[in-house]
């Protein structure tokens, strides 16, 4: 007998691929005998967690570990039950989903598309998973998102910006609560011309791969129509760790700012590059040198220090927000481990909140009524204000936040300030722009 290789939380027990009482799902069997793939039939019901617990972004795979935890608990009726007191819907009552134990089994994706669809895969087909989320990589979530389709599953994506999860690879299985590249270089641009000026000459530097690409796009479409110059635009593999060879290229180029299209320990060993090859003490035609990281974390903030001082950004959400579903979440979050909630923490307990919340409303596990019931959904009293699930491309749209780097912390939980809210007005765009076809809901049966 084969056990599974991901551990099952809550229930405190292994699942085998046969002879243990756990379905097969029928998108792999061929079974017709269950309505849906992973249909529970019993007393339990298991979410899949796929998050990056090695590699680049594995700082951000463990807040969402931690998130996941704390949304179950609270599902299940423990804890102060946290944002469920503040979110506008009322359907969780803290008793399970749909009076269902929920448990949980985790994978690692690695930060790598095979590995992470290999262990959503096995999350699906050994341990009975009716709902995968997580990761921390638009490459990562593309592919997950894409054997979710297949599988006939949900997926509720965690930490992912690129334009592409929701646009050329949307899916109708899939669902994003986390904003995206447009967004940040719609919210940056203003920021950066008021700032910095509209005759600057940029100079990037890209995370090879698809959220890479489609942030260096969103800044330089943004950038460049109110009259910055791209100099140059530089791929960086996404394993590098030294980039010496890739910032000193940059003080010979003309730029007077750097753009770091890198996230998690990638934006924090290039932007440590960046400053000990002096750019932020330097002039460039007659002008400060700066530099700019579209997409900004605080668990990025604290590996970069005092590094980040000054630096713009956008962000998803931030634990210093004043609103009532913020303040519950990070009161709950501290209470638990000791510290404030990233964003990737934020983003991974509201979609389990909201996954949940979708089942109680439609009155099924069903993907296909789930994916009915988040289509077109308003809400408030999670963060970031009213929010809305777009039924065209499963996108959310929310307010958006610029931040900086505090030029005087209090401590190593506080080095971002928030220096504009951009409203939603601003960056909403039409859902045909960045193509893609969602297609069927696929229930696997």
């Amino acid at each position: 007998m084969t056990k599974s290789t991901f551990t099952r939380r809550g229930a405190l027990k292994t699942s085998a691929i046969a002879g243990a009482g756990v379905a097969m799902p029928t998108i792999f069997t061929g079974s017709s005998a269950a309505a849906f793939t992973n249909e529970p039939a019993g007393s339990s019901v298991t979410l899949g967690f796929n998050v990056p617990q090695t590699g680049p972004y594995a700082d951000e795979g463990a807040d969402e570990l931690r998130a996941y935890e704390l949304a179950v608990e609270h599902l299940n009726g423990g804890g102060d039950g946290g944002m469920m007191n503040t979110f506008s819907s009322k359907a969780l009552q803290g008793n399970g989903i749909l009076g269902k134990k929920v448990e949980y089994v985790t994978g690692d994706t690695q930060t790598k598309s095979d590995a992470a669809r290999a262990s959503a895969k096995s999350m699906i087909e050994k341990d009975g998973a009716v709902m995968i989320t997580g990761g921390s990589s638009s490459g990562v979530a593309v592919a997950v998102q894409a054997l979710c389709q297949e599988a006939g599953v949900i997926f509720m994506a965690g930490l992912t910006h690129s334009n592409d999860t929701t646009g050329k690879d949307k899916k109708a299985n899939g669902f994003r609560h986390f904003f995206n590249s447009y967004m940040s270089g719609a919210a940056l641009a203003p920021i950066l011309g008021a700032n910095y000026g509209t005759d600057r000459k940029a100079y990037h530097l890209t995370a090879d791969y698809n959220w890479g690409y489609t942030t260096e796009e969103a800044v330089r479409t943004s950038t460049e129509a109110m009259g910055w110059e791209t100099v140059a635009a530089v791929k960086t593999p996404l394993t590098q760790t030294d980039f010496s060879s890739y910032v000193a290229p940059v003080l010979q180029s003309g730029a007077d700012v750097l753009v770091l299209n890198h996230y998690g320990g990638n934006m924090v060993n290039s932007l440590t590059s960046a400053v000990q090859f002096g750019l932020r003490e330097k002039e460039a035609n007659g002008k400060n040198f700066e530099i700019v990281v579209p997409l900004y974390s605080r668990l990025m903030a604290r590996g970069a220090g005092a590094n980040v001082k000054g630096i713009f950004g956008s962000t998803n959400w931030h634990w210093s927000l004043p609103d009532e579903g913020t303040q519950a979440f990070v009161r709950s979050f501290g209470t638990k481990y000791g510290f404030p909630p990233s964003q990737a923490a934020h983003t991974c307990y509201v979609q389990a909140l909201l996954y949940a919340d979708a089942v109680e409303r439609a009155g099924s596990f069903n993907p296909c009524a789930v994916g009915e019931a988040l289509e077109g959904f308003e809400f408030d009293g999670m963060g970031n204000g009213k929010t809305l699930y777009r039924a065209e491309d499963h996108q959310c749209f929310k307010d958006v936040l610029v931040v900086k780097g505090k030029e005087n912390p209090t401590s190593e939980f506080d080095l971002l300030e928030i220096v504009e809210i951009t409203p939603v007005s601003q960056v909403t765009y039409d859902a045909s722009i960045f193509g893609g076809e969602l297609g069927a809901c696929n229930p696997g049966a």
